[in-house]
C-alpha cells in the first residue's frame, strides 16, 4: 500500500531508534535503494546533551518542507563543539531522516512512515565506543539514559510503523 505525501508534496521516512542499533547502515540503505537524500540528526544536537533541544532544529528542516519550500538546519560540528554552517535541504519526493528523535511527536503528522530500529544495549555500546573511541563511554552511557527517558515519553517505538531488528540476524524483535 502507497502512502499519501506527509511531507508536503514528498514523503518523509523516520528511522528512530537507540544510538548504536544500526539505523544510520538503514537509511543509508533505503536512501541508495530510493535515491533519497538523508539527514542525521547527529548533525542537528548541539552536543551529547542536545536532545531535548533538537525541535527547533527539526522546526527549521521540516517545516518549510512541509510547504515545498527548501529546509534548512544547522550542522553541529562534534570536534570544534560548535555549529557551524547553515545546510540547505531541497524538497524532494522522499526525505530519509536518521537519528534518535527523527520520530518525534511534535512532527508525527508530517512523517510517512516511522521506523524503529532496535538491537541490545551491550551491542549499542560496543558499536558506539567502536565508532568514536573508548574515551566517550561516560557520554555513551549519559546519552543511552536521555534517549530512553526520550522514548518513554514520547512513545516512538509503540507508535512505528515497522520494527526492525538492528543486530543483523533474522529472528524476529521481542515483543
Amino acid at each position: 500500500m502507497e502512502r499519501a505525501p506527509s511531507l508536503g508534496a514528498g514523503r518523509l521516512v523516520c528511522v528512530d531508534g537507540p544510538a548504536g542499533s544500526g539505523k544510520t547502515t538503514l537509511a543509508a540503505a533505503l536512501a541508495d535503494l530510493a535515491g533519497a537524500p538523508v539527514v542525521h540528526m547527529d548533525d542537528l544536537y548541539d552536543g551529547w546533551q542536545g536532545l531535548p533541544r533538537v525541535g527547533a532544529q527539526l522546526d527549521g528542516l521540516l517545516l518549510p518542507l512541509s510547504r515545498d519550500e527548501p529546509g534548512t538546519y544547522r550542522r553541529y560540528d562534534w570536534l570544534r563543539e560548535e555549529y557551524a554552517e547553515t545546510v540547505t535541504v531541497a524538497p524532494s519526493p522522499l526525505l530519509v531522516l536518521e537519528g534518535v528523535g527523527s520520530g518525534s511527536r511534535a512532527h508525527d503528522v508530517l512523517c510517512t512512515t516511522l521506523v524503529w530500529v532496535q538491537a541490545p544495549d551491550g551491542l549499542r555500546l560496543h558499536r558506539g565506543l567502536e565508532r568514536d573511541g573508548p574515551e566517550l563511554e561516560e557520554q555513551w552511557r549519559s546519552w543511552m539514559v536521555a534517549e530512553a527517558e526520550h522514548f518513554a515519553e514520547q512513545g516512538t517505538r509503540a507508535r512505528a510503523d515497522l520494527l526492525v531488528d538492528g543486530t543483523g540476524r533474522s529472528a524476529p524483535l521481542p515483543a
